[in-house]
């Protein structure tokens, strides 16, 4: 890779987040320039902080198309929490948050003279619906229900747009653990609960968790940035190799934080719980069994393929 600035600039829309929180210190440790398109105000890049740059996520207004020119790639990471109640109103933000601000963004990719030859395109793993206990990868169908709608749309979004002369990436991302002192992050509060001998599984407990260690994330980004070998394009499914049942995750998740056996958690009280903390139940009594088969047949190596080492890196 040149040393040329340019070749540096990564152009993070929503990355003042969790993921783009971490993304952006990760990028910089290994020399690249994040700049964060933000809802926030413009901020100058310091030692150890990325540059911030507003935008309203909605429109090309304003001076923030110019910050893809001669940008190496552009990462989205655009769209409101799914974590809250799915009324009417914030089911229309999760829908336009991501599918408008990614028409934002190839607008000003047609805007400038010298754009991102590198477009990484966040999407979900919810887009598979609400599974059973099978298999599922790159290659499998389109769930049914409003996260499978989304992330359609989504990925329509993006892949309508059409761009010429563009590497496209489009990441399917499985439940992210990370940092748990990361304000709102859902480790954080399963972590929490946990500590207070309430992490017994969710109804049945039988339905899988697919997730990926923040740090295995990364570096899937980073290997797409590289170009990795074979050339990373299209769909991948970013998830570890081994997912687990709602049931083995709390198994997990108490004995790495030293908690006994907690009782399991019905549904009647899910629905409570939610309703309390104002989010959606069917968060914690749904999921899907997912698999990186892309990632491992390309010979990607995870730093963390279970669980256990996950939670141990990350709570202890």
């Amino acid at each position: 890779m040149s040393d040329k600035m340019s070749d540096k600039k990564i152009i993070l829309p929503g990355g003042s987040g969790f993921l783009g929180h971490a993304l952006s210190s990760f990028l910089l440790q290994h020399n690249y320039q994040p700049i964060i398109l933000t809802r926030g105000p413009d901020q100058p890049a310091t030692s150890t902080q990325p540059q911030h740059i507003h935008w309203d996520a909605l429109t090309t207004n304003g001076h923030w198309p110019q910050s893809l020119d001669g940008a190496f790639a552009l990462i989205n990471l655009t769209g409101r929490t799914v974590n809250c109640r799915k009324t009417p109103r914030h089911k229309k933000e999760i829908l336009e948050s991501r599918t408008l601000s990614t028409q934002a963004l190839a607008r000003a990719w047609r805007m400038v003279p010298n754009p991102p030859k590198i477009w990484l395109q966040t999407s979900t793993a919810h887009i598979f619906g609400d599974t059973h206990d099978e298999f599922l990868d790159e290659n499998s169908p389109i769930g049914a229900g409003f996260a499978p709608d989304v992330g359609t749309a989504w990925e329509k979004s993006f892949t309508d747009a059409n761009l010429p002369n563009l590497r496209s990436i489009i990441l399917r991302i499985s439940f992210v653990l990370g940092d748990p002192k990361f304000p709102g992050a859902v480790l954080a509060t399963l972590a929490r609960l946990t500590k207070c001998f309430l992490g017994g599984h969710t109804s049945t407990g039988r339905h899988f968790i697919s997730w990926i260690h923040i740090t295995d994330l990364c570096h899937i980004i980073l290997r797409a940035l590289r170009g990795g070998d074979p050339t990373m394009q299209g769909i991948y499914v970013i998830t570890s190799p081994n997912p687990v049942t709602n049931k083995e995750f709390m198994q997990q998740l108490r004995s790495a934080l030293h908690r006994p056996w907690s009782p399991p958690i019905p549904k009647p009280l899910i629905h409570l719980g939610a309703f309390l903390i104002r989010t959606d139940p069917e968060l914690a009594m749904y999921g899907r069994r997912c698999v990186p088969t892309r990632l491992l047949s390309e010979g990607f190596q995870f730093q963390f393929p279970t669980l256990p080492e996950a939670l141990h890196n990350l709570l202890t």
